[in-house]
């Protein structure tokens, strides 16, 4: 009697399948804004699965114990993950389709309560079972599928990054059109971030791509097996945040190259962060921002040639005990970053002027060059700057503490 009365019920429903399928889905358009336009989902495609899937519930009611065909969940779930619908709102329109079957059975159970209330029983049994299992479908295959999806994206946007680093030219396409497929603005700065991993390919600046985002500031990343790099675009004004967002996230040593305008300069940006990366004590998570000044981007070029001037102009005072040498370099370092100014000085190093002078006076001595002949402060300058890039042969704080305390100068644009 039960089976006969279901059957009834399926028989009827079926009559009443074109217009309940119409309903839905203008139910669908008016409560959902997703589903306004055709931006996302197409009209058509909307209303082709509404009906596949009101027809698959039909086909439940009407066949209780054949096994239900998940594959129309599935390919649902998987056509909207591509096409970016979000998943609440596709849930949602099922649940709009089950409520409003439901709503038709009851209503028609109502006016043939003599013959129908069994059938309807019956009917509910199958139909919650079937919608739990048919959106626990569509969730599983919209979320696998998001996942290649995003993997995929990464990937591509990690090669579009090694692009810009290394400045080659993919498919004919140069550095101005793998900026414009990674979002980079092609009219603000852009700087480049590279930190050392903390394992083989292990990132060190984790999630830094999505906090960046939260703060409206675009970056593309690369994960090598010991380096994770990022071209990062950003207006003037968030440079500090950016600088911010980096000393929270870092857990390895990490460098920031000057700001730059063209993706053209990109390998150079990255050679630059490198190099203040380097400039870093080994096993610190610090963060060190390469100088702005011209003549630091210059010496960083030729890292060897730089390491001969140093070490031809200081060789001296490189000899000298660790403690001396410590106190000569910060002074003369802290003398430069004061602009000249051994008062200046003073107060930074938070000693007396006369004792920077002193100290002035001694490395004269021990160099062989004058502060006051232009030739000779330059050759001085030159190696100072020399000495912060290339730490290795003077073992002291000033090589890489100074990267913090002599800030760099503004960007010239």
């Amino acid at each position: 009697m039960k089976n006969s009365a279901l059957a009834e019920l399926v028989a009827w429903l079926e009559t009443q399948l074109p217009r309940l399928i119409d309903d839905v889905y203008a139910a669908v358009c008016e409560r959902i804004d997703l589903y306004r336009d055709e931006k996302i989902v197409p009209r058509d495609d909307l209303h082709r699965s509404i009906a596949i899937n009101l027809r698959f519930m039909m086909r439940v009611l009407a066949d209780p114990d054949t096994p239900p065909d998940l594959a129309v969940p599935n390919e649902t779930g998987i056509r909207r993950a591509h096409q970016g619908a979000p998943l609440p709102e596709v849930l949602q329109v099922y649940r709009i389709g089950w409520a409003m079957l439901w709503d038709l059975l009851v209503g028609h159970a109502r006016e043939h309560a003599e013959s129908s209330v069994d059938a309807l029983v019956d009917a509910a049994s199958l139909l919650w079972q079937v919608t739990d299992d048919h959106a626990l479908k569509v969730t599983e295959a919209y979320r696998a599928t998001s996942r290649e999806l995003f993997a995929a994206q990464q990937r591509r946007r990690s090669a579009l990054a090694e692009a810009l680093f290394t400045g080659d030219r993919v498919f004919d396409a140069g550095p101005w059109e793998a900026g414009k497929l990674l979002g980079l603005s092609l009219d603000g700065q852009l700087a480049v971030v590279a930190a050392e991993t903390r394992g083989l390919a292990e990132e060190s600046l984790n999630g830094i791509e999505r906090r960046l985002a939260e703060l409206g500031i675009v970056s593309a990343w690369q994960l090598t097996p010991t380096l994770q790099a990022g071209v990062v675009s950003l207006r003037d004004e968030q440079r500090e945040t950016l600088m911010s967002v980096i000393r929270d996230v870092a857990s390895a040593r990490t460098g920031v190259s000057p700001l730059y305008r063209s993706l053209v300069d990109t390998p150079r940006a990255l050679h630059l962060a490198r190099t203040a990366l380097a400039g870093l004590r080994p096993g610190k998570p610090d963060v060190a921002a390469f100088s702005s000044s011209p003549l630091a981007a210059f010496i960083a070029n030729d890292p060897d040639e730089g390491r001969r001037l140093a070490e031809n102009v200081f060789s001296a005072v490189l000899d000298l005990p660790p403690e001396e040498r410590e106190v000569l370099l910060d002074t003369l370092h802290g003398y430069f970053a004061s602009g000249g100014s051994a008062d200046a000085a003073a107060r930074t190093l938070h000693c007396h002027a006369n004792t920077v002078r002193y100290r002035l006076r001694r490395i004269r001595e021990l160099t062989g060059r004058s502060l006051t002949d232009p030739g000779e402060l330059a050759e001085l300058v030159s190696a100072a700057q020399a000495l912060r890039l290339n730490p290795e042969r003077g073992t002291s704080r000033s090589t890489a503490d100074l990267s913090h305390e002599t800030q760099e100068r503004p960007q010239r644009p």
